[in-house]
């Protein structure tokens, strides 16, 4: 480091830039990447690869970790009456914007309990807001719409993922932690195994879907939905 009212040469201070660069760029020391796949199946037939990209994965480390929120809000858009991503990894203290992206009218919400919100019912380019400050499985829906229905899952660890339209995922973890990796899918139970972070054979994960599409609710009134039309 130059100090106050010294003089560096041209030449050296060049070296000290370059050395600078190569360790922006340089890997991250003592890193393990764990990758694999995951299939997905239904009553023991084999599912589309890429619908193993509503999965979640992440590893919780047997000693916690902090976590840090974006800045940024992250998006769960309304689009074709559905939610996208349906499901959405985040950490405590994540804003997500929920923007409408349909020529009709749309209200995200989540029932009462821990995690309940409710953004309001708002039409086509209108966005709102809502920040999720404490972890756990948040179901949402639409007010409008019976079967739109989308998954938060805000996670105390900052080691998550989804899987690629293969069904291939990746998940860069510090060299040799050790914890538990889970597998996360609406309409499955909870893969779990204990795991340490090192170089290995890629994880075959498979998950039988056993729940449906679309769990029963009630609108955000505690009311069935009825006959409400689409557009409302």
């Amino acid at each position: 480091m130059m100090r106050c009212g010294s003089i560096q040469a041209p030449g050296e201070t060049m070296r000290v830039l370059a050395i600078v660069l190569l360790g922006l760029l340089a890997p991250a020391a003592g890193a393990a990447t764990i990758e694999g796949r995951v299939f997905l199946s239904l009553d023991g037939k084999p599912l589309r690869a890429d619908e193993a990209r509503e999965a979640v994965l992440y590893f919780r480390p047997a000693q916690p970790m902090p976590t840090r929120a974006p800045a940024e809000p992250v998006e769960m858009r309304m689009e074709r009456k559905q939610f996208l991503p349906r499901a959405l990894p985040i950490v405590p203290g994540t804003t997500v914007r929920f923007e409408n992206f349909d020529p009709i009218l749309h209200n995200a919400f989540a029932p009462p309990g821990p995690h309940t919100f409710d953004v309001g019912l708002y039409g086509k380019g209108e966005a709102r807001t809502h920040t999720f400050a404490r972890a756990g499985l948040v179901r949402v829906f639409c007010n409008v719409h019976h079967d739109m229905v989308g998954h938060v899952l805000v996670l105390d660890t900052p080691y998550f993922t989804r899987p690629d339209a293969a069904g291939g995922f990746k998940l860069e973890l510090p060299d040799g932690m050790r914890g538990e990796l889970f597998v996360w899918h609406e309409r499955a139970r909870l893969w779990r195994g204990k795991l340490e972070a090192k170089a290995g054979p890629a994880l075959q994960i498979e998950l039988d879907l056993s729940r449906p599409r679309v769990p029963q609710h009630m609108n955000k009134f505690g009311k069935p939905y009825g006959g409400q039309r689409s557009g409302y």
